[in-house]
């Protein structure tokens, strides 16, 4: 579920180097939680997906351990320990317990993310 980047607000979250490297913080967009994850140190690419985690009904998934599965670059929830691809918040085990996925880049040092 990408938001539509045209039709988005554009929203500065942090500076990018306030984000730890293959981690994730929280930030309050419009009234959501969104988790906000930064990958790799010398060429960092951010992502951000819905910070509640449908399989456990808590906002817990910022705080999750960032991985792989093949191709895909995902986060395993703290709790039940399900996958969510980062680019688009698909659940691996469970598709239908998926959640949203946001446009996030980095300009100049700070992390915005579409809303």
């Amino acid at each position: 579920m990408h938001r539509d980047t045209q039709l988005a607000n554009w929203t500065a979250v942090c500076r990018l180097d306030e984000i730890v490297p293959d981690t994730g913080v929280c930030a309050l967009l419009n009234g959501r939680q969104v988790a906000v994850f930064r990958i790799g140190d010398i060429e960092p690419r951010v992502f951000a997906i819905d910070n509640y985690d449908p399989n456990s009904q808590a906002a817990v998934l910022s705080r999750g351990l960032v991985g792989s599965i093949g191709e895909r670059i995902v986060v395993a929830s703290p709790i039940y320990k399900q996958h969510f691809d980062l680019a688009s918040g698909e659940c691996l085990e469970a598709p239908a317990q998926s959640v949203a996925s946001y446009p996030a880049r980095i300009d100049g040092a700070v992390v915005w993310v579409a809303a």
